[in-house]
């Protein structure tokens, strides 16, 4: 039998280091977009990055769904219902002038010309959380990949306010997957040329405590 190799990991050549760290300083949410195309090439080459995530037992269980042109414009009326479970809550969090600008985000999208819907293919054979959890480490990816191709996005929770309509809107229902109650919508990214730059909000300390002996 042959050994086994071991292991020794991606090895940085060059400024790797450096640019990989001012990659995750760079990403950020984006909320208004050009009126341009995202080829289909390069929407292909960052689903790729996504699907390179980990996974429970490896099961792969993201699915995603990508919505454009027409049927991106059909989407904005789900999107616009879905302000209406949120805007109350943001109402008193956000400063008037923010509240407004993320309401007519919500009415246009950003002009977004790409909606990628993310789902997980749950099953009893792994965890609930471990199943959703794989799928959003495929959608960072994916929203690190947006950023190295010069691309901005968006990650979206709203859609969960309106599940069962995006689920017929994208005829999800239809699938064999979802009438056994697998196949669950945990979120929508919209990607398209960034149309701003907003500041990155300051990141929160205190979250790391550690446990040593």
């Amino acid at each position: 039998m042959d050994e086994l190799k071991t292991y020794e990991g991606f090895q940085p050549r060059g400024s790797f280091t450096e640019d990989f760290y001012e990659l995750l300083s760079h990403r950020r949410s984006i909320r208004k977009f050009k009126k341009k195309k995202v080829d289909k090439k390069t929407i292909e080459k960052l689903l790729s990055a996504a699907t390179q995530a980990p996974s429970g037992k490896n099961r792969q269980n993201w699915h995603f769904f990508v919505t454009q042109g027409q049927k991106r414009e059909e989407y904005l009326k789900y999107s616009q219902k879905s302000w209406l479970g949120i805007k109350d809550v943001l109402k008193k969090k956000l400063k008037p002038s923010l509240y407004q600008f993320t309401e007519r985000f919500f009415y246009t999208l950003g002009d977004a010309p790409v909606i990628v819907f993310c789902y997980s293919l749950n099953s009893p054979e792994e965890r609930y959380l471990t199943s959703i959890g794989s799928v959003y480490m495929a959608i960072e990816n994916l929203n690190l990949a947006c950023v190295v191709e010069g691309l901005g996005c968006c990650t979206m929770g709203a859609p969960l306010e309106i599940k069962a309509d995006v689920d017929r809107f994208l005829g999800v229902t239809e699938l064999k997957e979802h009438k056994k109650g697998e196949l669950e919508l945990l979120c929508a990214v919209v990607i398209g040329h960034p149309d701003h730059d907003p500041p990155k909000a300051p990141r929160k300390e205190g979250v790391i405590t550690w446990v040593e002996s």
